[in-house]
């Protein structure tokens, strides 16, 4: 880390380098360490280089320290900046992570990348309408990006404009056809709009291209359950949670967007004793990021 260097160092430096000091009397000089901005800008660009090769091993507060100090070294870097935002994301600190995404933005207007996390961090700060706002301009300079679609699809799902919502879904899936995260929620809001059988299928699907995904399965189990089909949604629910035992815990069915009539169902379903057994039985899994 670069450190202001006071007058005594600069001058044991100049007795360190040979500078012939003055004879008489007179106003001192001090001599001025001139340090390169290039070569400090070059250096903060490896150390956000470093910072992004950390961030895709999950060494998450390594790679914000080094963001942080390449920001200071090259703060007129919008990728720097938009890296840094990024972390701030990663490491759960919405604040400063939006000031960054800031920075970067008004450093360049055309990186899309900056739009649509600036629209995760207002989602995440239940600012739905700004994450809209964001999210569009991002898709305004690309819009065929099937992850950000699918953001502003949730953003409209918060909101209950649930046609909107899946309007987006199907334009990410239209791009990414094996994209089941927006299939899958396109059965989360066909639930809550009351079409069982219509959400049905879009889980279904949703199994069809990743059998190993315990969300969809577990909403089918659910939804069979609240039909009366007792020993299939059982099976399924217990398979489910095996996969992933996170989506036994209520809360965390409502961090993923499942609604209200979904929610509650699942409470009743996952009291069944057989259901609480494979919860305690399953696995934790981690998101893909």
């Amino acid at each position: 880390m670069f450190k202001r260097i006071s007058f005594a160092s600069l001058l044991i430096v100049s007795s360190i380098w040979g500078i012939v000091q003055p004879v008489y009397a007179q106003a001192l000089v001090p001599h001025v360490l001139q340090l390169d901005q290039k070569q400090l800008e070059e250096q903060g660009l490896g150390l956000a280089q470093e910072a992004a090769q950390l961030a895709q091993f999950q060494q998450y507060p390594l790679a914000l320290s080094r963001a942080q100090l390449a920001s200071q070294l090259a703060p007129n870097n919008p990728q720097v900046w938009a890296l840094l935002g990024s972390l701030y994301l990663e490491a759960g600190e919405v604040d400063p992570g939006i000031q960054a995404l800031l920075k970067a933005q008004s450093l360049d207007q055309t990186n899309e990348s900056v739009f649509f996390a600036l629209g995760d961090a207002y989602f995440q700060q239940e600012k739905y309408d700004a994450a809209i706002q964001s999210i569009q301009a991002g898709l305004a300079l690309k819009a065929d990006v099937p992850e950000a679609l699918f953001s502003l699809g949730n953003a409209y799902y918060k909101l209950q404009r649930y046609d909107e919502a899946i309007a987006q879904y199907r334009k990410a899936v239209s791009l990414n056809d094996t994209f089941w995260p927006a299939i899958n929620n396109v059965g989360l809001v066909l639930y809550e709009k009351g079409d069982a059988d219509g959400a049905l299928k879009e889980w279904q699907r949703a199994v069809k291209i990743d059998g190993n995904q315990a969300e969809p399965q577990l909403a089918i189990a659910i939804a069979l359950y609240a039909k009366g089909d007792t020993a299939q949604a059982v099976s399924l629910g217990e398979a489910a949670l095996r996969i992933d035992n996170r989506y036994g815990d209520p809360e965390f069915l409502q961090q993923n967007l499942w609604g209200a009539r979904l929610v509650n169902q699942a409470k009743t379903f996952l009291a069944l004793p057989q259901i609480r057994n494979a919860i305690a039985q399953g696995s934790a899994t981690p998101e893909p990021n």
